[in-house]
């Protein structure tokens, strides 16, 4: 069964912070869990049963007005409350129910594209909501990885709900799970194209979509979010980076100055053998990656986009790594 983690954010048994979803006796049968799911950039925790489960997850399509940048507001669409939507963990054999509820205060209809499900649609389908209305979907997860999960709900676009800010992660763990670590984070990359619009507050520019010309490329939902709140770990850990890119439009180059990935899982594959010391990985639109590197030295190491002028509209983020100096590593010369 899952680890029980605390309703509001908390450290799990785990070591690893996140806002988990109690699961309880109480709560659910023994083949019935509750899932865990993570707002960026913390992780669920690794699955520890051996047998699939059914596992209940709870969506809400919630539109906002929130930070994009510095004393930038926006519009934004999301799923349960956050940009990008909460982390969804699984193993291979469960059978994942979604509850999506569209908030009687929205204005659009919403659903969900899962990359995770075999079947029309990916479920959006099935999961098509209008405001106030409540849906659902029943997929077997039958292919291990980290796939991507949208908003596909073709009024006005279905690009204007990814725009906005509608998408998110689902991992779907091998059979024995994945080695541990040290840290696990979750970042998702995305690009937003604004106007101004009423009361000073941006919103989506379907015009700057279309040529794709994003005002802002940015690590989970905003400018400078991994720079006011840097990712940490310390000298020796082994850190495992489950990156995303929602797009809509541009690939990703990653690349974290001074990190060299020591493997990386391309297009988020768990079952196809991972490339090893690699500098830059690119993840196209609505795909993913998975990568493991440990850090020797300490300091501050940044994570960019190196398409490199991606970083003046938002594309940066920090990792701070605290420990002792290791100068058979890395040193100045007098």
């Amino acid at each position: 069964m899952q680890r029980e983690c605390s309703r509001k954010a908390g450290r799990c048994s785990t070591g690893i912070i996140a806002l988990c979803l109690l699961w309880s006796p109480t709560t659910a049968s023994a083949d019935t869990i509750k899932a865990t799911l993570s707002t960026a950039p913390n992780v669920p925790p690794p699955i520890t049963r051996t047998k699939p489960a059914t596992v209940v997850v709870e969506m809400e399509a919630k539109e906002y007005v929130g930070t994009i940048a510095e004393g930038k507001q926006y519009k934004f669409w999301s799923f349960n409350g956050t940009v990008p939507g909460p982390m969804i963990r699984v193993r291979v054999g469960d059978t994942v129910q979604i509850h999506l509820t569209n908030s009687k205060d929205n204005s659009e209809s919403h659903n969900i594209d899962f990359h995770a499900v075999n079947g029309p649609g990916g479920g959006a389908a099935k999961l098509n909501a209008e405001p106030g209305e409540k849906t659902g979907l029943s997929f077997k997860a039958i292919n291990p990885g980290l796939y991507v999960y949208h908003c596909a709900t073709a009024s006005p676009s279905i690009p204007a709900h990814i725009a906005n800010g509608m998408y998110g992660m689902i991992l779907v763990e091998p059979e024995g799970g994945l080695p541990p670590v040290d840290k696990e984070f979750y970042v998702l990359q995305s690009d937003f194209y604004t106007k101004e619009g009423k009361d000073g507050i941006l919103e989506f520019d379907h015009k700057k979509g279309s040529a794709e010309h994003p005002t802002y490329v940015v690590y989970n939902g905003m400018a400078g979010s991994l720079v006011k709140n840097p990712l940490t770990a310390k000298v020796g850990d082994k850190i495992r980076i489950f990156f995303g890119n929602a797009g809509p439009n541009l690939v990703a180059s990653w690349h974290i100055i001074g990190e060299i990935f020591d493997k990386v899982w391309s297009e988020g594959s768990l079952t196809t053998p991972p490339m090893e010391n690699v500098q830059t990985t690119l993840v196209p639109a609505a795909g993913s990656s998975i990568a493991e590197f440990v850090v020797e030295v300490p300091g501050t190491y940044i994570s960019v986009d190196h398409s490199i002028f991606r970083i003046e509209k938002g594309a940066l983020g920090l990792l701070k790594v605290e420990g002792k100096e290791n100068p058979a590593i890395y040193k100045g010369l007098e």
